[in-house]
């Protein structure tokens, strides 16, 4: 006789598997920021590799070979910039944000509505010219700040207005 297990989902066959109301929806930021950091990365290391090069002629040909350790390096970060862009994702609940991030070591940040004190939208000069900016989350604990980068200005103005209406109004009660 069975125990009433269904497959390998550990669920009993007389109930369903239970699902949460505020479950959350992630969003991924946007490919600017990705394509912003490898054209920073190309530009930089790739000043570098011709800088080498030069100092490597004048020394001697030999020498120029080690030209080619910025241009290993620029291939190795091309793809890990790729990867910790995927890792990069935020979603809101009702009381709270969640902010997820990290290759490696995965870092998972939950800022309740309540406890924010301030919302900042910045863009350097560099994200503007990309059309990028990053939303701020300044709260009482300054080890619990968070930040989301690289969105779509209007993206990060929607989320700042949101996110300090749903901040004022958690923090009334208190």
């Amino acid at each position: 006789m069975e125990t009433g297990t269904s497959g390998d989902t550990g669920r009993t066959a007389d109930r369903p598997a239970r699902r949460t109301t505020d479950e959350p929806v992630w969003t991924g930021l946007p490919p600017g920021l990705l394509r912003m950091r490898r054209l920073l990365l190309v530009v930089w290391l790739g000043l570098l590799a011709v800088a080498t090069a030069l100092l490597g002629l004048l020394a001697g040909p030999a020498w120029s070979a080690l030209a080619l350790l910025p241009l290993a390096v620029l291939l190795w970060g091309w793809s890990m910039l790729g990867r910790n862009w995927r890792s990069w994702r935020y979603a809101e609940r009702s009381d709270d944000l969640l902010i997820s991030r990290g290759v490696l070591w995965r870092e998972e940040t939950v800022v309740p509505y309540g406890r924010m004190q301030l919302v900042e939208v910045t863009s350097g000069p560099v994200e503007r010219h990309f059309g990028l900016a990053s939303v701020q989350l300044h709260t009482a604990a300054a080890a619990t700040d968070a930040r989301i980068p690289g969105l779509d200005p209007a993206e990060a103005e929607r989320l700042r207005d949101r996110l300090t209406e749903l901040g004022e109004a958690r923090s009334a009660g208190l």
